[in-house]
């Protein structure tokens, strides 16, 4: 399909309905708009109300950006009325029954590019019927990966040539293969679904993915080249797969004079209520914990984290997955009261950006998810790595080994997201030490200063003349005169 002159480029945005998804490519359609794409999001009744708030500044300032709402099969699956987001999932079954959901989708997008007839599809990895669908329409499919150039090319061969096959033991050692740079891991780290011989439905839909990969017309990546030049290049040129680098798209709305706009879900704590408390405080003397809306951590680890942060000494604000109650047990007795004034606890969710971006931030204890590494790039902030699941285990080794801006709290083992151990995999003196190692004396100071230069490479990127502004813009012409 080619645009005529007058005709103004149409594309299509479908995130995987997990929050974590969903962010990006909110703002990927919103950075899309801002350079004259008219830009349609894909979503269901329950998320509609937050794509709604999320766009509202593009909106604002003309920028052409609209949602169109599909309903999520979950009755269909066994799963209850309005069940449309992955962090509902308590259980392996119900993982699964969602997973099964995605696939159920696909007659009602082919319908909406029927009616619609969009110059391009871009939809998340999860969905990797989408390229048939968008084959059907003669439209280009765009793959959004959640994860960056490192992960991505780390977890291929990971899955194509089966490394951890070699060793004797889960907790045995292996080196990645074919990398510009030596990775060590072991098998304890590598997600158990993605095996060639796993036999669920998520494997299924990872094997499936792999495979539309190469038939798409390409992916584009939420990063910045300058973040990762050697796996950008590493991936193009090993796969053979055309890909753009366009983020840190969290800096978008920054870049739109908004730093405030809704991201995600509401806040659990008043916005203004946790700046001012962070405005008490000295700079880079605060530390934020935060693991993302779906790691869910058992009472015991919970309790070994609050005795680390109180035996660190440190000023913190610690987001947690957790409800106010009258007991509880996962907090040691009297803590709050001792903490008050130097601790801030919020339960649920928290203005993430707004936080790392404020200056008393100095070290940032994260899950290693794709999303909150960028972010904490584009703050300039050092990490504390804590991964668990997914791709997080690469993205742990990109911080503390190949940037060098952060260091391992000790975490060695990958965990289903919706599993919820029993005991404290990490104690309280490993968090102690690692907070300790980000937050004072000198090797703290370089992990700052490393984190501060990615931060200013992060934010030139996304400039015009920048290597994401203009990859972007590369991307669009493309598309344009693609026939």
């Amino acid at each position: 399909m080619e645009t005529k002159p007058h005709q103004k480029l149409h594309i299509f945005f479908f995130p995987y309905m997990a929050q974590g998804h969903i962010i990006p490519l909110i703002d990927i359609a919103k950075l899309f708009a801002s350079h004259g794409v008219k830009s349609t999001l894909i979503t269901t009744a329950l998320n509609a109300p937050l794509f709604s708030k999320a766009i509202q500044s593009s909106k604002n300032l003309g920028f052409e950006i609209e949602i169109l709402v599909i309903q999520f099969p979950a009755i269909e699956v066994g799963l209850p009325q309005g069940f449309e987001i992955s962090s509902m999932a308590t259980t392996h079954e119900m993982q699964e029954k969602f997973f099964k959901a995605t696939f159920l989708l696909e007659p009602q997008i082919e319908q909406i590019l029927d009616q619609h007839r969009p110059h391009c599809l871009v939809a998340d990895s999860f969905f990797p019927w989408a390229t048939d669908v968008a084959a059907k329409f003669k439209i280009p499919r765009l793959i959004f990966h959640g994860p960056g150039f490192f992960p991505l090319c780390a977890a291929t061969i990971v899955i194509l040539q089966e490394p951890q096959k070699k060793v004797s033991s889960d907790s045995e050692v292996f080196t990645i293969p074919n990398l510009p740079v030596e990775i060590k891991m072991t098998r304890n780290q590598v997600p158990t679904m993605l095996e060639k011989n796993a036999d669920t439905i998520l494997s299924k839909l990872f094997k499936e993915s792999r495979e539309c990969d190469e038939r798409s017309y390409g992916i584009i990546v939420n990063t910045f080249y300058e973040l990762e030049p050697a796996f950008a290049d590493h991936y193009r040129k090993v796969f053979g797969r055309k890909a753009w680098h366009i983020g840190p798209v969290s800096l978008c709305n920054k870049a739109a004079g908004n730093k405030t706009e809704v991201r995600g879900m509401e806040a659990s704590l008043d916005e203004h209520e946790c700046l001012n408390w962070l405005n008490t405080k000295k700079i880079n003397s605060v530390v934020y914990i935060c693991f993302g809306s779906l790691t869910n951590f058992s009472d015991p680890q919970l309790l070994e984290i609050a005795l680390g942060l109180e035996a660190s000494g440190k000023e913190f604000i610690w987001v947690v997955r957790r409800e106010k109650k009258e007991k509880e047990e996962w907090l040691p007795e009297g803590f709050e009261q001792r903490m008050e004034g130097k601790g801030l606890i919020i339960r649920g969710w928290a203005p993430q950006v707004l936080i790392l971006e404020h200056q008393a931030i100095g070290g940032f204890v994260t899950h290693c998810g794709w999303n909150s590494i960028l972010e904490g790039v584009s703050s300039g902030v050092p990490m504390i790595t804590w991964p668990v699941s997914a791709e997080q285990f690469y993205n742990e080794k990109l911080a503390t080994e190949i940037l060098r801006i952060g260091v391992a709290v000790g975490s060695q083992k990958w965990a289903s997201l919706v599993e919820v151990k029993k005991e404290a995999s990490v104690k309280r003196d490993a968090i102690e030490k690692a907070v300790a190692q980000v937050m004072v004396g000198d090797e703290a100071e370089e992990m700052r200063s490393r984190a501060r230069g990615l931060r200013e490479l992060a934010r030139r990127a996304i400039e015009k003349g920048g290597s994401s502004y203009s990859d972007l813009n590369a991307l669009i012409e493309e598309l344009r005169s693609h026939s």
